[in-house]
């Protein structure tokens, strides 16, 4: 059986105490493999090595930097295939989607970064006759970068790159229900001759091994994406430390379907944004107000789509639908489907556990599942369920849906269907989210910044605001009148 090993200083180690958790394969239910039961002594190693690297690698020019971190990039994109099996058999997802999604991203957020680090510009100001001010930014030091299990490789990349490439050292902790691909990543920064403890990956549990780094006094900045509980509790403890935080938190996202859309388009990146990753994506549509004319039309087609979506191994090529990440997590979205119906929901398609044949019988299925006839603002559509789970609410204003749409405690990501473009620049700027798309759905530009608003968390990641967060300002100010 696999033993993944923490990558500190530059090499692949056991972790200190010698004790180990399991790793479950989501689509059979069984351990496949043992990860490093990390502790204070682990994320301390970490620390150390990171704080004698950093000096050398802060002070390289970008376009050092750039060369090395082109070299990983490459280096992923060479091991597409391993990695897209390695995530499928980790996460649960399809095989096909991580080869078409997280992989490829995983290799454009290096190439990215790397490049957007030799484009940076400060700004000088000239106070005519007295001054010359300038700006510097430099590098904070070690940072904690912590990320979740749904996008594993994608968002733990999404963080590792633009610290590196700011010229940082990282600390960084993958979520523990999904290390492989971290892992499979430390053996090609070995390969690339990234300089040893420039990055070091310590696994383990969030409450052990997530806590050293929030806690210790040496690491700068914290960046994170996963549950908002957790994100509280890590504010809470980073705060009177005074370290710069960035926190991605939940959603609980809206999809406004008006009459006038572009309906085929709209169906079939409807079902796209409700149900990609088993609707493990932060950025899924959980909640679908339709404009009445259209309802019963929408319903109809809608239902019929996704009961036709399939359930199945994650590796095989023709499945839609893999497992969910883990056993409670399973439980937790059942329970959630049973409140739906305990609240006065009609469920149109799902609603069971799924059973898949074969080597997956054993395997945490959860059939695609829809539902209507609940209020805005009832527990179901209130608190984000993170799996494949939707409401559908018909409405007849704009009023009224922008009423819905902003009822929750989140507002990272919204999704408008219309063909009236000045009721899409009037939805856009009254709809409480980081994120609009107006008749599309996850279209990123990584030049872009990323986050939300409300209880979806703090700060923007992406494009030049993640290379400007793990970087401090200093202004210089030169007299020229003497």
């Amino acid at each position: 059986m696999l033993k993944i090993k923490n990558y500190i200083n530059g090499q692949l180690v056991k972790p200190a105490s010698d004790d180990y958790l399991d790793n479950y394969n989501p689509a059979t239910g069984e351990v496949y493999s043992l990860i490093p039961d990390s502790n204070e002594q682990d994320v301390q190693n970490a620390v150390e090595a990171a704080k004698s690297a950093f000096p050398v690698w802060s002070k390289m020019n970008a376009e050092q930097r750039h060369d090395i971190l082109m070299r990983v990039s490459a280096l992923i994109e060479r091991d597409l295939d391993l990695l897209a099996e390695a995530e499928s058999i980790d996460n649960g997802k399809s095989k096909s989607l991580a080869k078409q999604v997280d992989i490829p991203r995983a290799v454009s957020n290096f190439k990215f970064y790397a490049t957007a680090a030799m484009h940076t510009a400060t700004k000088a100001h000239e106070t005519v006759g007295e001054a010359i001010n300038y700006t510097l930014r430099q590098p904070l030091g070690v940072v904690g970068c912590i990320s979740p299990w749904n996008l594993p490789l994608y968002l733990f990349t999404w963080k590792i790159a633009p610290a590196l490439a700011a010229g940082c050292s990282v600390v960084a902790k993958p979520s523990e229900i999904t290390p492989t691909t971290a892992y499979l990543l430390s053996k090609l920064c070995i390969e690339a001759d990234l300089p040893a403890g420039v990055l070091n990956i310590v696994h383990g549990l969030g409450a052990k091994a997530g806590s050293a780094i929030v806690a210790h006094k040496d690491v700068k900045a914290i960046s994170f994406t996963g549950g908002t509980k957790t994100g509280a509790d890590i504010a809470r403890q980073a705060a009177p430390m005074f370290k710069k935080l960035s926190l991605e938190l939940g959603g609980k996202n809206p999809n406004l379907i008006f009459a006038d859309c572009n309906y085929e388009e709209m169906l079939k990146t409807t079902v796209l944004s409700s149900f990609s990753n088993q609707g493990q994506i932060c950025l899924c549509g959980s909640r679908i107000f339709v404009e009445r004319p259209l309802y019963e039309r929408f319903k109809t087609d809608f239902v019929e789509r996704v009961s036709a979506l399939k359930i199945g191994d994650p590796l095989a090529s023709e499945t839609n639908v893999g497992a969910v990440v883990s056993k409670p997590h399973l439980e937790k979205i059942l329970s959630y489907i049973d409140l739906a119906g305990k609240e006065g929901g009609k469920i149109l398609c799902g609603g069971k556990q799924a059973k898949v044949s074969g080597r997956c019988e054993n395997g945490w299925f959860v059939e695609p599942t829809v539902i209507e006839g609940l209020c805005f603002d009832c527990r179901t559509n209130q608190e984000e369920i993170f799996g494949p789970v939707v409401t559908i609410t018909p409405f007849d204003t704009e009023e009224e849906v922008l009423k819905y749409a902003n009822s929750v405690e989140y507002g990272l990501s919204a999704t408008i269907w219309t063909e009236n473009l000045s009721r899409a620049h009037r939805i856009a700027e009254k709809i409480e989210s980081g994120i609009v798309w107006v008749n599309c759905w996850l279209l990123r530009d990584l030049r872009t910044p990323f986050g939300g608003v409300k209880n979806s968390g703090i700060g923007r990641e992406g494009g030049f605001e993640a290379l400007r967060f793990f970087t401090e300002e200093k202004n210089v100010c030169i007299k020229i009148n003497y």
